[in-house]
């Protein structure tokens, strides 16, 4: 059971509003409801070592599990009417604990409060279509200014041809923690091998509804799907606190390591939480308020559809 904690109440809350807003589907995730999970193994390129005592960041390949989605409450939603994509990966460590990473395809969040993200799901009418509508873009411009640079991205971005060339973006911030204590913040970015692909609204007529799910089960027969995970490295004076805003984009990089997708998972379920503040020892989560308060909405979240709600 969850604690009834002020935390946990505002999760609850902000899960119901989120019902009334897109409907009550049992069994689902209560945002990126529809989705696949997929076998995988991610290989450290060892770069990261001398910032992070993580496991997985070391010299040893280890076993994921990968879910790609889209960001649709409903999981009926055609893909190209949810415009924000996802994918959250779970690595298995040596040591037999579990680290996740969730990235989407938009680098920040809509705000870094949990109340006033509770307040502009009061104000947004319709989750049901991909991008919101201008009359809701209008009011949530004059009502929260800290939305602003997400909405803009949100209403410009295009439609990904595969989940396989799409760049997933961790979104919050983090510390790596070395050995010797030291911790330097951090941001996580998945980008593919594939290079980045979009479709023009020409391009996308005749699509199925599920044509992402149908392309990246056709391009697995033939090859591996892979990912790049690039460490970006903050510097004094960049927030950690605030998802809203993006670091400058001249910030040293690592490349981490290379994840590898090999097939539709047999071995799990649709039932796996990727808890984003589920992190190993020499990782860290920031004090982003967001991100902690995404472990409650999703423990709500997991509660509900496991009791087939």
């Amino acid at each position: 059971m969850i604690e009834n904690t002020n935390e946990t109440v505002l999760a609850k809350q902000t899960v119901n509003r989120i019902e009334e807003i897109a409907g009550t589907y049992p069994g689902y995730r209560r945002a990126h409801a529809k989705g696949e999970i997929y076998e995988a193994e991610f290989s450290p390129s060892g770069s990261a070592a001398s910032f992070t005592t993580a496991e997985h960041l070391q010299n040893t390949n280890v076993k994921a599990f990968v879910r790609f989605s889209n960001a649709s409450p409903n999981p009926s939603t055609p893909d190209h009417l949810s415009i924000i994509k996802g994918m959250s990966v779970q690595f298995h460590l040596p040591s037999g604990e579990i680290a996740n990473l969730v990235g989407v395809t938009i680098p920040i969040f809509v705000t870094k409060s949990p109340q006033t993200f509770f307040k502009i799901l009061n104000t947004v009418k319709s989750f049901k279509e991909g991008k919101p509508h201008l009359r809701d873009m209008v009011k949530l411009f004059a009502s929260y200014p800290e939305s602003r640079a997400a909405i803009q991205i949100i209403r410009k971005l295009e439609n990904t041809k595969s989940y396989a060339t799409a760049a997933y973006y961790a979104m919050h911030a983090f510390y790596l923690v070395n050995k010797e204590g030291n911790r330097v913040p951090v941001k996580f970015e998945w980008i593919p091998e594939a290079g980045i692909e979009t479709l023009t609204v020409k391009e996308m007529v005749g699509l199925p509804k599920n044509y992402l799910e149908k392309e990246i089960e056709d391009r697995l027969e033939n090859e591996q799907v892979k990912f790049r995970l690039e460490i970006v490295l903050g510097e004094p004076g960049d927030l950690t606190d605030d998802p809203t805003r993006e670091w400058p984009k001249n910030r040293k990089r690592i490349d981490a390591g290379v994840l590898s997708i090999k097939r539709v998972a047999t071995e799990v379920n649709d039932d796996l939480i990727f808890d984003p503040t589920v992190v190993p020892n020499g990782i860290e989560c920031s004090t982003d308020e967001i991100l902690l308060f995404r472990k409650h909405a999703y423990a709500v979240s997991h509660e509900r559809r496991s009791k087939g709600e």
